[in-house]
């Protein structure tokens, strides 16, 4: 999504406004889960392969991360 996309605001109903951003909280409490257990497993003592998938597990959770940053913003622009 860029900034173009965002300049753009189509409105969002508040009826629907309301249940995407009732949504979004479900999943950032969900991400944050995700952050934290990963996170805690890079504390433990593991080997290879297992660190690699553990940063596997972290780059996307990362991504969802950003991805839902931008569905924050665009949600509060078009409401």
């Amino acid at each position: 999504m860029t900034n173009s996309s965002l300049a753009n605001p189509a409105s969002i109903p508040p009826e629907l406004s309301t249940e995407i951003r009732r949504l979004m909280h479900d999943l950032s409490n969900a991400l944050e889960i995700v952050l934290q257990a990963g996170y805690l497993l890079t504390t433990a003592e593991t080997e290879e392969p297992v660190k690699e998938w553990i940063g596997l597990l972290d780059g996307g959770a990362q991504q969802a991360l950003k991805i839902h940053q931008q569905l924050r913003d665009y949600i509060r622009i078009h409401s």
